[in-house]
Parts: structure tokens; sequence; C-alpha cells
């Protein structure tokens, strides 16, 4: 096997090359106390914060003074700026133009000019 050099770059091609994904001996065995080093070896620990278990859909509500319509824009409650999102104001007609040079089929063209047509 070559040796390895420092900072000496890539790998050369065919008789030149050196396998970096084998371990360093390939003497009989290896293969075998490389398995068992590797089973042998401390896995990564649980994680010491647990997430919240999900809420089932029919299950009460866990916020019952809260207003249903909190987190949109009607209605009692916060609206949609009490999520902290900001809106992306890209027009339809926009984006439909940056697809214009890719539409082989002439239908995006047409969804373009309705949406120019609409105003949106």
């Amino acid at each position: 096997m070559a040796e390895k050099v420092p900072l000496a770059g890539v790998s050369g091609p065919g008789k030149f090359s050196v396998r970096e994904d084998l371990p360093p001996s390939q003497n009989y065995g290896d293969r075998k106390q490389m398995q068992e080093d590797i089973a042998g070896a401390p896995t990564r620990a649980e994680p010491t914060v647990k997430p919240e278990p999900l809420t089932p859909l029919f299950a009460p509500t866990q916020r019952s003074t809260e207003p249903i319509t909190t987190g949109i824009d009607m209605g009692e409650g916060a609206g949609s700026s009490a999520l902290m999102m900001s809106k992306v104001n890209v027009k339809l007609s926009d984006t439909l133009a940056q697809m214009l040079p890719f539409d082989t089929t002439g239908e995006v063209a047409i969804l373009y000019q309705n949406a120019l047509a609409r105003g949106n």
C-alpha cells in the first residue's frame, strides 16, 4: 500500500490510487475485528428534551380563553402579525414570467396572460 503524504492532494489514477475507505490492514480476520470494534462503539445518547406529544385532532381545546380566530386577519384575537412571519408579495404573473422561457407547450403563456388580465 502506498505511503500517505500529508497535503499531497487527491489519489492518482490506476495503480497510483490509494483507497481511503478501507481499514489500514487487509489481513485475514481484520474485517471481523473491525465489525466487533464498530459493534462495541458507544452510540449516540438519547436527547434529554422530549418533544411535547401532538394533540389529537378531536381533543378538547388546550386554550379555552383564546378566540378561535387568533392568527388570521378577521374576527377576535391577534391577527397574522402575531405569527411573526413576513408576507411575501410576489405576483402570480411575475412567477409565471420566470417560467416562460421553459414553456414548450404554450400553457404557461396562457396562464401568464390570464394572470395579467386579472391584475395578479
